[in-house]
């Protein structure tokens, strides 16, 4: 008979399955394309308030309602889909933060016209390697740090709307600029 093995994993992946499945393949892996940035901001900013789970679970019908998160389309949304997104179960409807993603589509085209990509423009912030941190428990990690606050304040500045300090630290968690898997789990090491 087999024996089974374990993983140990940061503590928060342990709570549901599809935290699990995106703890294991997504969270903390560096994230280079700029269409899968943009996800990520936009996901983000809709978590504001919520659970990240909530935002998991949303996330096929944000691709589908989202135009699998094409930035040109997303720039241009007018009345009529807004209407449509803030109709949407399948979403958080939102207005403030339906608003903010067609804002941050236009300015996340201007970032990327002046910078060549937008992720030239946010791995800059960290050298263009990512941070790691070994972190001995789930309680250990800051919820924003000197570099959030700097990129929060230069995405404001830009003109992007719901990422404030501690959504732009969770984005780069999530999009491996920051490695902050625990130092037990074995995920810390594999990304």
């Amino acid at each position: 008979m087999a024996k089974k093995t374990f993983k140990t994993r940061c503590s928060w992946a342990d709570t549901d399955a599809l935290y699990r499945t995106y703890h294991d393949k997504e969270w903390g892996v560096q994230v280079r394309n700029d269409r899968k940035l943009f996800e990520f901001l936009v996901l983000e900013g809709a978590q504001a308030g919520l659970s990240w789970l909530t935002v998991l679970r949303k996330r096929e019908n944000y691709r589908r309602a989202y135009d699998q998160f094409d930035p040109q389309k997303i720039a241009n949304y007018g009345p009529k889909k807004i209407k449509v997104l803030l109709s949407d179960e399948g979403i958080i409807r939102n207005r403030l933060k339906v608003a903010a993603s067609i804002t941050n589509a236009q300015a996340f085209l201007k970032v990327q016209k002046e910078f060549g990509s937008f992720s030239e423009y946010m791995w800059g912030f960290v050298g263009h390697k990512p941070i790691k941190n070994k972190f001995r428990s789930v309680k250990d990690l800051p919820a924003r740090t000197e570099l959030s606050d700097a990129l929060s304040k230069d995405l404001k500045r830009r003109g992007f709307k719901f990422v404030g300090s501690t959504i732009v630290y969770a984005h780069m968690q999530a999009v491996g600029m920051v490695n902050d898997h625990v130092a037990d789990c074995f995920r810390h090491r594999e990304v």
